[in-house]
């Protein structure tokens, strides 16, 4: 078994897509409008579906917004270099909510930032490829 991807409700998929392409670096892997359901879904991710895990961004024609709740946490990126990333995004138009620094109680550099819906991204420091 492994995880397929994460579904979002996203209230304007072009900017969602714009977020998650243009200032985060994902592919728009596939996109289908089933009209009969009056839905749009859009797939991105860093990979082929085959091989990585992605985000499934659901677009429901006639909903205008969705509630939160407090149940959902975030998603999770590794990034070479958190403040790189960090001012990366921020040029692009992206809205960082937590600077770059290590965690509280921790030494894993961190921070956050927030899609057009305000999902938040968490933004690591993968120690792996250094």
């Amino acid at each position: 078994m492994r995880i397929l991807h994460t579904m979002l409700r996203v209230r304007d998929l072009d900017k969602a897509l714009d977020f998650y392409t243009t200032v985060l670096g994902m592919k728009l892997i596939r996109k289908h409008d089933y009209e009969s359901g009056r839905f749009t879904l859009a797939f991105v991710g860093y990979g082929e579906e085959k091989d990585n895990t992605v985000l499934e961004l659901t677009h429901n024609w006639d909903t205008d917004d969705y509630e939160m709740g407090n149940a959902f946490g975030h998603i999770a990126i590794a990034v070479d270099d958190v403040y790189e990333a960090c001012e990366k995004i921020r040029q692009a138009g992206g809205n960082i909510t937590r600077e770059p620094g290590p965690m509280k109680h921790g030494t894993t550099v961190l921070a956050f930032a927030e899609d057009p819906d305000g999902y938040k991204i968490e933004l690591l420091e993968d120690r792996h490829n250094q």
